[in-house]
């Protein structure tokens, strides 16, 4: 379930830290210059409803929220502009429990009700020379010490650098967030304990020097005060012994455990969900395991076990597709994919993945299917390079140049490749009737890509 898949755009606040992708079942694994995003319906869906009461809380629509995992072991989390919440793995496999999960993107949530990652935008100016310093003077020592190594090293600092103050907040945010999620939780009517809890654990830290620190510590300062503050809610909390969700833990354990056997190596994964411990999470992180050793005659019958017991989960059917098409078994791929699509139908991530086990089949017998499914997954995540390279594929296979060109054209236009933004375009309009709804498309597309041409080129000259 680790594969190279795709591109991913993250706001462009932070455009300059990123770069390249991979997947992670459905999951999609995405490698940055700094950060590691990781896609999973099934973990992107729990945090979602996680976050849901604490964002209508504060009148954000939850719709408007981007929420992405970072492939991280160090515990962090943070927001950015457009509404976009992080959250580094190794946060979540800290954590004791969902409520401490739930806590910490109460607080983040704070930010973006406080408006605090819009003046984030005010850093980036000074966060950029930072790092072009870094760069220049990374070169500078390569060259004189005629070692390249330590040129990276002085390079790889000052991005460092750069980061921590894209990603700080003042400590006077840092108390309004912490209010905020106080606020939140109270009018949810869930404990305030978890932020507590996760907070203090950490607050130590604050002694070691900077280098040691996790990076929440060094971007939340966690002051005396703060601490003060939050126990004082917590112990004035009505709701301060209310035991937790027993669905949220149970979603808890299964994330956590997903988590761990797909970033953990497989024998750290048996050693904490041992064989002989069949309840579902444990079942769930041993199938993966097994799957990422190539034992696939272990790894299916846990699954189908699984499935037995749960048959309509769409997590455990998506899960199945990704083992049989990572083996060269399309066809059966693609029917535990429709199982996943019919049990939840408007996952983007699981449309795109049946999607793609179709196309690499090359039947045109499946080109109406995968088109139809590719539709509506950019119709919620139009964004997505890889959805569009697949539709290009398919409608190619069905034979339909026009739309082919077409598609290609979107997913360069999204890669930033604008000399094939202007072929696809010129060869989806030479086939295509003029006056459709996809001609006019093109016309935007164009004008999109000499804009962004320009820009760059504006760039180049300061």
């Amino acid at each position: 379930m680790f594969k190279k898949l795709r591109k991913l755009f993250l706001p462009r606040a932070i455009f300059a830290c990123a770069a390249v992708a991979f997947t992670f079942g459905s999951p999609t694994l995405l490698v940055a210059q700094g950060l590691n995003i990781i896609r999973d319906a099934e973990i992107e869906a729990i945090l979602a409803d996680w976050a849901r009461p604490g964002l209508v809380a504060g009148g954000i629509v939850p719709e408007s929220v981007t929420i992405r995992l970072i492939n991280d072991d160090s515990i962090n989390a943070f927001v950015t502009r457009g509404n976009a919440m992080f959250m580094h793995t190794g946060l979540i496999l800290a954590a004791k429990n969902s409520n401490e999960v739930i806590g910490v993107m109460a607080h983040e949530t704070g930010h973006i009700v406080g408006g605090h990652a819009v003046t984030f935008g005010d850093s980036i100016a000074a966060a950029s020379t930072t790092a072009l310093l870094a760069t220049l003077l990374g070169v500078a020592a390569g060259a004189v010490s005629g070692n390249p190594d330590l040129g990276m090293a002085v390079m790889l600092g000052g991005q460092g650098s750069a980061q921590r103050m894209l990603f700080t907040f003042s400590r006077g945010q840092e108390s309004s967030a912490d209010q905020y999620a106080i606020r939140a939780l109270q009018d949810t009517q869930q404990s305030p304990k978890g932020l507590y809890s996760f907070f203090n654990r950490l607050s130590g830290q604050e002694l070691l020097i900077s280098d040691r620190q996790d990076p929440y510590v060094r971007t939340h300062p966690l002051t005396r005060e703060r601490m003060s503050a939050v126990n004082f809610a917590v112990e004035n909390s009505p709701f301060k012994d209310k035991p937790d969700d027993p669905v949220a833990e149970a979603q808890f354990r299964r994330m956590t455990a997903k988590l761990f056997s797909f970033l953990k190596p497989q024998m750290t994964t048996f050693q904490k969900y041992p064989e002989a411990n069949k309840s579902p999470e444990a079942r769930y992180a041993q199938s993966i395991a097994f799957y990422r050793r190539g034992q696939m005659k272990d790894a299916l019958p846990v699954v189908d076990d699984l499935l037995k017991e749960f048959p309509k989960d769409p997590y455990f059917w998506e899960l199945k597709g990704q083992m049989l098409f990572e083996n060269g078994k399309l066809d059966e791929a693609v029917t535990a994919y429709r199982e996943a699509n019919a049990l939840l139908p408007n996952s983007p991530l699981i449309l795109v993945a049946m999607s793609h086990a179709m196309v690499e089949t090359a039947d045109p017998a499946y080109a109406k299917e995968a088109q139809a499914a590719l539709q509506k997954a950019l119709a919620n995540d139009p964004e997505d390079p890889f959805a569009w390279d697949l539709a290009a594929k398919s409608y190619l296979q069905s034979d339909q140049p026009g739309l082919s060109a077409y598609a290609a054209a979107e997913r360069a236009l999204l890669v930033g490749e604008f000399g094939d933004v202007v072929r696809y375009s010129r060869e989806s309009e030479r086939l295509l009737e003029k006056g459709t709804p996809t001609w006019y498309r093109l016309q935007d597309i164009k004008v999109s890509a000499q804009n962004s041409l320009q820009e760059l080129m504006e760039r180049r000259r300061r």
